[in-house]
């Protein structure tokens, strides 16, 4: 008895999905499926990313508490909260433009996680580079104050280049951020500049404890993004994204995190034989050993965001509790 054969259904396309054009990557065009129907004030928000500013407030706090060594920061508030300023305003500033830099080459199209700005057609490209200038003006604004009433006009250099890299950290025709160098932006910004300029501009002075709280959060720093860019390494690697993660391999990364994670208590360990309240500041293992036991055995993107949050919390935590052991 003779079959009936059914034609073969025809796969009907999403039509919530927009196609976003390749910027010449080999793997062709991409869909994006979690654009927004409206953008909200939360979607702003959520593209300041701040789950990192945590890593802005922490060596601004160790700076101010490493000016107490030699000298007093009583008088000096309106400083550290211009010192305060910069380092988010820089913070978000850089979050805005890597949305923008890497929204236009299209690389947010291969990510996990929640759409970008850019990157999923909700916002005008221009319109987030706008608000990306606007943060790096702000923050352009704070260190200028700064700078005058310090009169230390050496800074507006150190200002512009921090500036500078912020922007080729994802921006340019060549970004090193593209290139694995993001962590040493990180280290170098976001650890040394920021805590050791907050210690300067209000005691005029960098001392061997205040450069090892610098060395200690910037590795924190290192950290969070590495466990980020852990996260993203299939995708990175399609879009040619060659990140640290993606240069050393999965593996390699995961043991690097522990590494970026070990180096901030070997720093503690020396600094509480100086300063005894340090050693109150190991409670953060509490936070740090299960975000590294994450890193370790995770398999799904989840389990990384969970040990990025946990990271950004430690360095938060960590940075308060030694300033706080540095200042009393």
């Amino acid at each position: 008895m003779p079959t009936s054969k059914k034609s073969p259904r025809k796969k009907q396309p999403n039509r919530n999905a927009r196609r976003v054009r390749s910027s010449g990557h080999p793997a062709g065009p991409r869909v994006t499926t979690q654009r927004p129907s409206k953008v909200t004030a939360g979607d702003w928000i959520a593209g300041a990313r701040l789950r990192t500013l945590p890593l802005a407030i922490a060596p601004v706090a160790l700076g101010t508490g490493a000016a107490t060594i030699p000298g007093s920061v009583h008088g000096n508030w309106p400083l550290v909260v211009l010192c305060l300023a910069v380092a988010l305003f820089l913070q978000i500033g850089v979050n805005y433009a890597n949305d923008y830099s890497d929204g236009i080459r299209g690389t947010d199209a291969y990510r996990l996680g929640p759409a970008r700005l850019t990157g999923s057609g909700a916002v005008r490209p221009k319109l987030v580079l706008t608000v990306a200038l606007v943060f790096f003006g702000l923050a352009g604004l704070a260190g200028l104050a700064i700078v005058v009433i310090t009169q230390l006009w050496w800074l507006l250099a150190v200002g512009a280049v921090a500036i500078v890299a912020a922007w080729f950290y994802t921006g340019g025709k060549r970004p090193y951020g593209y290139s694995g160098l993001g962590e040493l932006f990180v280290f170098v910004f976001f650890g040394l500049v920021a805590t050791l300029g907050t210690m300067y501009v209000l005691v005029q002075e960098v001392t061997f404890e205040g450069f090892l709280a610098a060395v200690a959060i910037g590795f924190i720093s290192c950290a969070v993004l590495m466990v980020n860019n852990i996260r993203d390494i299939p995708q990175d690697r399609i879009a040619g994204k060659k990140t640290l993660a993606v240069r050393v391999g999965d593996r390699a990364a995961r043991i690097l995190f522990c590494v970026f994670m070990l180096v901030p208590y070997l720093v503690l360990a020396f600094l509480s034989l100086l300063f005894p309240l340090g050693i109150l500041v190991f409670f953060t293992l509490l936070i740090a050993i299960p975000a590294s036991l994450i890193v370790v055995t995770a398999k799904t993107p989840k389990e990384l965001i969970l040990a990025l949050q946990l990271t950004s919390l430690t360095g938060l935590l960590y940075g308060l509790g030694l300033a706080a052991a540095l200042a009393f």
